[in-house]
């Protein structure tokens, strides 16, 4: 069995990539330290919200898959939707990421 990466190194590898590719990125929840879950909120410009998690697929990957996309009609049911999470899961990271083309950064993430 593969070994994981310690959720701070990935944490801090991710906010190392977003910022190479010119974008900005915050932790805005930190969880634990090594084995924590982290998801991660895109934006760009504060438009176009969509939440990144990591899924386990039958091959054994594990890709960042869009989990939710923020409702412009109703903003604030999707950061009920956040703290909710943090409280079922509090080891939980949660990395806010705003870079143009959001998509194609993720796609670009190892499985």
């Amino acid at each position: 069995m593969e070994g994981r990466l310690p959720a701070h190194l990935e944490v801090a590898g991710l906010i190392r990539m977003i910022q190479d590719k010119g974008g900005f990125a915050t932790v805005i929840s930190r969880g634990e330290r090594d084995a924590g879950t982290v998801l991660i909120l895109t934006m760009y410009r504060g438009e176009e919200v969509t939440l990144f998690e990591r899924m386990p697929q039958l091959d054994g990957s594990r890709p960042f898959i869009a989990a939710k996309q923020q409702n412009d009609e109703n903003k604030e049911e999707f950061g009920e939707y956040l703290e909710r999470r943090k409280r079922q899961d509090p080891d939980i990271w949660i990395i806010e990421v705003d870079i143009a083309d959001a998509e194609r950064f993720i796609a670009s993430l190892p499985h």
